[in-house]
């Protein structure tokens, strides 16, 4: 009877600790979807000088950082990669300056993601001394690395980070680690992938905290 009564409260005590952890999560994606609509997106036509932004004309920024996502076997961009390069090449067309693409070979991926899109991109017109590619870093905070090391070597200080939406919050403050200088564009994400991308985003959170 006493183990019985021992294995029930241990029972009981797991559920609550288990359950308490669920609360903490959902909270944690609440709290990351959440920060999504604390960055202030500069819209495109402002980077021309056409239009007042956050209280001046033009908004100021001497490069483009585009952060990789994932290539797929056949050569294509997955939608997440397509939906950013779009949006930085926006930007571009508005006020012409150099891009920096970042990401680096996967395991099923044919190329890197930084070289992808320097080929993408200049298919699309943009000159090749505005292009600059790293295709080693594997994650956010080499990305940011490299791009910083990238910036340096031009004399550059303030970027535009150009990522999925529910990314952008975790890279600006990368950039803030780094030294960069930085606003953020966020290319819209697909609604069906919500859950995916922002139980992924929460988990990266966890360990960009713990400095991973």
């Amino acid at each position: 009877m006493i183990r019985w009564a021992w294995l029930r409260r241990l029972s009981l005590t797991c559920m609550f600790f288990a359950l308490l952890g669920f609360a903490c999560f959902g909270w944690l994606i609440v709290l990351v979807s959440h920060m999504e609509d604390t960055v202030i997106t500069p819209p495109v036509e402002s980077v021309a000088g056409t239009g007042i932004w956050r209280g001046y004309n033009g908004v100021r920024y001497d490069c483009i950082i585009i952060l990789g996502a994932q290539v797929n076997p056949n050569s294509s961009p997955s939608e997440a990669l397509l939906r950013r390069m779009e949006l930085a090449l926006e930007y571009f067309t508005a006020k012409p300056t150099l891009i920096i693409t970042t990401g680096g070979r996967g395991p099923d991926e044919p190329l890197s993601e930084g070289d992808f899109m320097y080929t993408w991109l200049r298919a699309r017109g943009v000159p090749h001394e505005l292009l600059a590619v790293d295709n080693t870093s594997r994650n956010t905070r080499e990305n940011i690395s490299n791009a910083k090391s990238i910036m340096d070597s031009f004399s550059l200080t303030r970027a535009l980070v150009v990522t999925s939406d529910y990314h952008l919050p975790r890279a600006l403050s990368v950039c803030r680690d780094s030294g960069i200088i930085a606003i953020g564009a966020g290319s819209e994400s697909s609604p069906d992938m919500w859950w995916k991308n922002h139980l992924r985003e929460s988990l990266a959170w966890i360990k960009y905290k713990l400095g991973f």
